[in-house]
């Protein structure tokens, strides 16, 4: 993916193609699950932002949810008894689907180990 002065250079370069086009030859492409392309557009622009000066984060997105929200960092129990974390927060620790952990109870804590990392490993 270009950036900075390349990203710049390059879309002065193609001049009046499509956005789509634009967005592919400046690499913001990724590969779906069942094998076709996926335009980044956000990236492209965010980059392109960056790129003529404009900065859209202040320290990158840690601690951002959904929709630009600052996060509480805490967690409700909610009506079923359910403990839900969050999608902003598994993201940042980049947990996946089917990603297993061992819950250990202390009296006034939950801690959550991931399956096959050691107790004492820091954070």
């Amino acid at each position: 993916m270009l950036t900075g002065s390349d990203l710049l250079d390059k879309v002065k370069e193609l001049g009046d193609v499509s956005k789509s086009d634009l967005v592919k030859a400046c690499g913001y492409v990724s590969s779906k699950k069942d094998g076709g392309e996926r335009l980044n557009f956000t990236a492209f622009y965010e980059a392109l932002l960056e790129a003529k000066g404009v900065s859209l984060a202040t320290g990158g997105t840690a601690g951002v949810g959904k929709g630009g929200r600052k996060l509480s960092y805490v967690a409700t129990v909610q009506g079923n008894g359910n403990l839900l974390i969050g999608k902003a927060y598994t993201a940042m620790l980049d947990l996946k689907p089917g990603d297993n952990f061992q819950i250990k109870l202390g009296k006034k804590a939950i801690r959550l180990i991931p399956e096959g990392a050691s107790e004492d490993a820091e954070e």
